[in-house]
């Protein structure tokens, strides 16, 4: 198994970090020719997504990834990767991929002064969970599964092969959020 992560802004390096203790071979995508690369899943790192979603289309890597979302290429989205995935951003006509039924509001937690560290349950598993400027997921669509939510907000959820969370698990030395993910691609 070989997962790509986005390397174009945020904290990519984490997730390979944590790829490498799981024992996962991955490697960056950073331009258009890394796409041609077999990979069997994707990861979208935290950062800013308006800068990612502007380098996307830059460097003419949006369509493609968009196509390979939409025709089942297993995706991870962290914080900036959620937006990215959304439909919809709440009080922004802006969208990026949109390739998840979902509302999201960006920075919702505030700015840098409202990142905070907590544990919470992602399904039936406590795990710990960084904010960072987090956004979290105001409505989600039908086909869409809730799998955390912290204080009345939906900070993570699955629809069919998309995961998106609002919060770094990359940050922490819990592996559970990857290895959910990288189960997610069988």
């Amino acid at each position: 198994m070989t997962i790509a992560v986005l390397a174009l802004q945020g904290a990519f390096i984490e997730h390979e970090q944590m790829l490498e203790k799981l024992g996962v071979s991955c490697f960056e995508i950073r331009q258009k020719i890394d796409l041609e690369k077999p990979f069997d899943g994707l990861i979208i790192p935290g950062g800013e997504s308006k800068v990612i979603g502007k380098l996307l289309k830059e460097r003419d890597i949006f369509n493609i990834l968009q196509k390979k979302i939409k025709s089942g290429l297993p995706v991870f989205g962290t914080c900036a990767g959620l937006i990215l995935l959304a439909k919809s951003i709440d009080g922004d006509p802006t969208t990026h991929l949109a390739t998840m039924d979902i509302v999201v509001k960006r920075n919702a937690y505030g700015r840098q002064l409202g990142s905070f560290f907590t544990k919470s349950k992602f399904g039936k598993t406590e795990v710990p969970m960084t904010f960072i400027r987090a956004p979290y997921i105001i409505k989600v669509g039908d086909n869409v599964e809730v799998l955390s939510v912290v204080d009345d907000k939906i900070v993570a959820a699955r629809q069919n092969n998309m995961l998106a969370v609002a919060f770094h698990p990359e940050l922490n030395s819990d592996p559970t959020i990857h290895k959910y993910f990288i189960d997610m691609i069988g």
